[in-house]
């Protein structure tokens, strides 16, 4: 099994200018980027307009460590203090299942853990001391 811990950035609708801020400041090299319009739609949660541009998710290489971005969904709070987590990358569904369990206690789920069509087992906890994690599984559905 392997784990990964990786800094995840929560922007309120910033995100392109903070990666090109971080590719020159920092060197960082984006690695991947995705808007929420070039996400797979879904009937139930139509997209509206002002967030088809923004940035769903995005990772950069600074270095020897990865940065995650994403903007928030127009209408999700933001708050200075929220807007950094951590996102712990498993390739083992059990055990992201362990983990999520464990930092839910005494804490709050923000998303229950589920499959998505980024990963098979997902979800996002604050754990008791106010830091939020999101649980991402890696492979195949």
């Amino acid at each position: 099994m392997t784990m990964k811990l990786t800094p995840y950035l929560m922007m309120p609708g910033n995100a392109k200018e903070a990666i090109h801020f971080y590719e020159k400041a920092l060197g960082a090299q984006v690695l991947f980027l995705q808007s929420f319009g070039e996400m797979p739609e879904n009937p139930e949660f139509p997209l509206p307009a002002e967030a088809k541009d923004l940035v769903s998710h995005a990772m950069l290489k600074v270095g020897e460590t990865d940065l995650m971005f994403s903007d928030n969904f127009p209408g999700s709070p933001h708050q200075q203090g929220n807007q950094v987590t951590i996102c712990i990358s498993l390739d083992d569904k059990e055990r992201s299942q362990q983990i999520f369990n464990a930092l839910q206690d005494g804490g709050q789920v923000v998303m229950p853990l589920q499959e998505t069509f980024f990963s098979p087992l997902y979800g996002i906890v604050s754990d008791k001391f106010g830091i939020t994690f999101q649980i991402y599984t890696e492979g195949n559905h």
